[in-house]
């Protein structure tokens, strides 16, 4: 078993009473997912949560860093996803947290992502308001 399994196992269990843990082998890393959301990477060793602009706070309090991988042209950082604190692997309770925090930020990205962007045209407004008017 590897390292990214062990830490995959880490997550199923401290998740497995309120949800499903799955996860999908991605470019040579893990893709977790509960309950069908992507929360989490695992990759090298070490776990990579979902952050938002709230929780990111406590990940760069923990000294933490963003996920970064390889390119042809060098180092890339996706800002999104932080290293998980090492020390939070032998806190149960509190890896429960920090996972629910990161899978409610995972599902108001998701939110965001399929709000539409189509607003009426001002003709369009416009003819609703004179039928209005002429009732």
């Amino acid at each position: 078993m590897s390292a990214n399994d062990d830490l995959l196992e880490i997550l199923k269990e401290s998740l497995d009473r309120v949800g499903a843990v799955s996860a999908r082998r991605m470019f040579g890393a893990v893709g977790v997912y509960f309950d069908g959301t992507f929360f989490a990477i695992i990759d090298d060793g070490a776990i990579f949560l979902k952050t938002s602009d709230e929780t990111r706070m406590a990940f760069e309090a923990e000294g933490s860093q963003p996920f970064s991988y390889q390119t042809k042209s060098g180092e890339t950082h996706l800002t999104s996803y932080w290293r998980l604190p090492e020390r939070l692997l032998d806190e149960v309770d509190e890896l429960r947290e920090w996972s629910h925090a990161s899978i409610a930020a995972a599902r108001d990205a998701a939110a965001k992502r399929r709000k539409p962007l189509i607003t009426k045209s001002k003709s369009a407004r416009k003819t609703k308001s004179a039928r209005r008017s002429s009732r």
